[in-house]
């Protein structure tokens, strides 16, 4: 499962290195590349889309998910739909406030306004700064890449399903274990060993509260592992789905 302003183009190299030894199903999420959207989004209805896949597969299925992916692929699985494992990198949980990590409070409603209005760059640009981190000189330098910045502005309406997905994770309370109960598969929770320490924190914290889960950091990567890396990630990926 993509992260937030990603589809599969941004997976398919992961997913080709995957597919040596798995049958891989790389999907664009909905309202993204070749998925239709609707208007009135819930996350159920993105649960949904993974539980007609996993059954077009055969009824069960290894999830993996990136950041906002890692959670929806946790929801899905919690969700009783045939998750037999799960590997997720770096779920943005925030798990403790006095870091900084994470965004402002009055994010969500900052991008809702934007979208409204139709400032899909602005969007973008609050994103990448308030949510993840960037600075903004690196941020401006994105819109000079031909191709980089039309993408990421095209997939700017699907930022709210993400920050839905999140839910009220956001806050730097403890994870809720009632929530997540119902994911009881073996899961495998990763961090690059160049993030943040809030993502460290979010996978001991999460690793911590399911039955079947362990925590591993994999060094010199950072939050686009998926994308910048895959290389470095396939392989412990397929130890653990093997």
């Amino acid at each position: 499962m993509a992260s937030a302003l990603a589809d599969r183009r941004d997976t398919r190299r992961l997913a080709a290195l995957l597919a040596r030894h798995h049958t891989v199903v790389n999907y664009d999420r909905r309202g993204r590349g070749g998925s239709g959207d609707h208007h009135d989004y819930t996350v159920r209805r993105e649960i949904d889309d993974i539980a007609a896949l996993v059954d077009h597969v055969g009824g069960t299925a290894a999830l993996f998910g990136s950041s906002s992916g890692a959670v929806l692929a946790l929801r899905a699985a919690a969700a009783d739909i045939g998750v037999t494992k799960l590997a997720l990198y770096e779920p943005p949980f925030v798990v403790r406030r006095d870091t900084g990590f994470g965004p402002p409070d009055d994010f969500t409603d900052r991008l809702t306004g934007l979208l409204s209005t139709g400032d899909r760059a602005g969007a973008v640009r609050a994103f990448m700064t308030d949510a993840q981190g960037m600075p903004s000189p690196l941020v401006g330098l994105m819109r000079l890449i031909p191709g980089v910045w039309s993408t990421l502005t095209g997939l700017a309406h699907t930022l709210p399903y993400d920050l839905a997905v999140l839910g009220d994770t956001q806050h730097g309370a403890p994870l809720r274990a009632d929530e997540w109960a119902g994911a009881r598969c073996p899961t495998l929770v990763l961090t690059g060993g160049r993030s943040p320490a809030g993502f460290h924190d979010a996978a001991r914290a999460l690793a911590g509260l399911l039955p079947r889960a362990r925590h591993h950091t994999l060094p010199r990567l950072g939050h686009g592992a998926v994308m910048q890396a895959p290389r470095k990630l396939a392989p412990t990926l397929t130890e653990f789905l093997r």
